[in-house]
């Protein structure tokens, strides 16, 4: 099979899907620029032009309100913010209408909003800039909620996405757009809530999210050369979440880490050791450990920065910790977004 970028799935997805329906259209900041949101969606531009890939200005709250009519009308609108951050000025329309939809109105049709967040360090995100807004999102009912890690769940969620009958919200990490990987050529769509085994392992579970999930495999390389045997979950979305998966394994293992790019209280990671402890809480053979940035903001500073997130190595070591060994051999490891530039 051919390898894509990150970035090249998700624009050949976009393309496909636009291609396929003429409802699809694209709406963002710098959508139509040069670069293309990190070359996502550059290339529909040059095939469809400015009206269906549009240039908005800074209107979250007001396009988000246009956005959900269209779809209400029938149009599939895919908006791409080129800072999740600021989709929390969408939140009105994006939880309050287009999450109940159904619920409030009856209305089985839905309302398929999908939007788009790039999240993630880079080269001094700094504390607005730099925030993984997925328990957020996720803890709505009626949103469906994706952090794809690979090439190819980039492109097969983002076409669920837009063949669906649900809001979603995909986010994705800015680290991830020039990870390569191959992807069918075909518009094959990846389901929601089905998660995905990135490593098989017997001794310890480790449940990564994102950018996180190539970490975690880094991690568990580290690990195999102490001749630790760790089990990687890539969970694909966070709602639905594929609690089965996790729970199964765990049970097999006994052993729970959560690595996640956001912080640990009411998060994911918080998600996932809530349900391995209402599930199958006779299995762990020692206590869960998370993964996680610092209980503050994001700072800017590129080492403090580097110091901030979470990487290979501290995954590592939590896994030892469940396993009441000492770190004290592992070879260190460059983080996976050592090569990022920015800005966009």
């Amino acid at each position: 099979m051919r390898k894509l970028t990150y970035a090249q799935a998700i624009s050949e997805a976009t393309v496909q899907c636009m291609a396929a329906d003429p409802s699809v259209f694209v709406a963002g900041q710098n959508v139509d620029d040069e670069k293309g949101t990190h070359g996502t969606t550059r290339e529909a531009f040059d095939a469809f032009g400015p009206s269906r890939v549009i240039d908005v200005p800074n209107s979250e709250n007001a396009f988000a309100g246009i956005a959900l009519g269209t779809a209400a009308a029938g149009m599939r609108p895919l908006v791409v913010h080129t800072r999740a951050d600021f989709m929390f000025l969408a939140m009105d329309a994006v939880i309050n209408l287009a999450a109940k939809w159904r619920y409030v109105y009856g209305d089985t049709a839905g309302v398929p909003v999908v939007m788009r967040g790039v999240v993630g360090r880079g080269w001094g995100q700094g504390a607005t800039h730099s925030q993984s807004l997925q328990s957020v999102f996720g803890h709505f009912p009626g949103l469906r909620v994706a952090v794809p890690a690979t090439p190819a769940d980039a492109k097969g969620l983002l076409v669920s996405a837009l063949r669906g009958r649900d809001p979603v919200v995909l986010l994705e990490n800015r680290g991830l757009y020039s990870l390569e990987g191959e992807v069918s050529e075909e518009a094959v769509p990846v389901p929601f809530g089905k998660g995905r085994v990135a490593r098989r392992g017997e001794d310890v579970t480790i449940v990564a999210a994102s950018l996180m999930a190539h970490e975690a495999e880094r991690a568990a390389g580290l690990l195999a050369e102490v001749g630790v045997s760790a089990e990687v979950l890539d969970p694909r979305s966070v709602r639905p979440l594929d609690s089965g998966l996790i729970t199964s394994s765990v049970a097999r293992t006994g052993r729970l880490v959560v690595a996640d790019t956001s912080w640990a209280p009411y998060g994911f990671s918080a998600e996932v050791a809530a349900i391995v402890a209402e599930s199958v809480p006779g299995a762990l053979r020692s206590p869960v450990v998370r993964v996680t940035p610092p209980d503050c903001p994001a700072p800017v500073s590129r080492p403090l920065e580097e110091a901030f997130h979470p990487d290979a190595e501290r995954i590592a070591h939590a896994c030892l910790a469940t396993l009441g060994q000492d770190g004290s051999t592992l070879q260190g490891l460059r983080p996976v977004t050592a090569g990022f530039s920015g800005p966009f």
